[in-house]
């Protein structure tokens, strides 16, 4: 039986990704609430998150596979989400300045009948981030709709010394595990 793919996401990084494998798809975006529930942790949020915006599609198109993915930073076990302002972005930048942290993504691929759900977490570890660094790369635009602030694949690149994991999952989708689950529904 031959299905239609949608990607549940708004995200041209993912967009990008999901067509590194080759798959036709389609990409409907819905509108999931994303705030972390008091009790939650990191993971079971992302991983709730990705889950969530697939079913949203799946109910428009319950004949089609659906992929849902979400990507959150996590520090000193608080999650970092996509800054309200400058003065937020600061306040991220600065928390992640010179340590490290996580970039935890969820991918979830739901049909009628199944749905599986895998979260990828990478250790990302960035130099040590003057104000003046952070001001300037606030100006660029690029942290405005990032979680933690920054996008690995674009200027935020320069602050990362180095990652352990998967460096697509930081982007948005890891590949590997995004096609090892494509393939027991497609």
């Amino acid at each position: 039986m031959n299905r239609s793919l949608i990607l549940a996401s708004g995200s041209p990084r993912r967009k990008e990704l999901l067509g590194q494998l080759g798959y036709p798809f389609t990409i409907v975006v819905t509108n999931v609430e994303e705030s972390q529930q008091e009790s939650e942790a990191a993971q079971q949020y992302v991983a709730r998150l990705s889950k969530d915006k697939a079913m949203a599609a799946l109910t428009l198109h319950p004949d089609a596979v659906v992929l849902g993915s979400d990507t959150i930073v996590v520090c000193d076990e608080k999650v970092l989400e996509k800054p309200l302002n400058l003065a937020d972005a600061k306040q991220m930048l600065m928390m992640l300045s010179g340590r490290e942290h996580q970039v935890m993504t969820a991918v979830s691929v739901v049909s009628q009948e199944q749905q599986e759900t895998v979260v990828v977490s990478t250790d990302v570890w960035f130099k040590t981030l003057s104000e003046n660094e952070i001001e300037q790369y606030w100006q660029t635009g690029e942290p405005c709709d990032k979680a933690g602030s920054y996008g690995i694949q674009g200027i935020g690149g320069r602050f990362v010394t180095r990652i352990e994991g998967s460096y697509h999952a930081v982007v948005g989708l890891p590949l590997f595990e995004t096609d090892q689950l494509l393939q027991k529904f497609l």
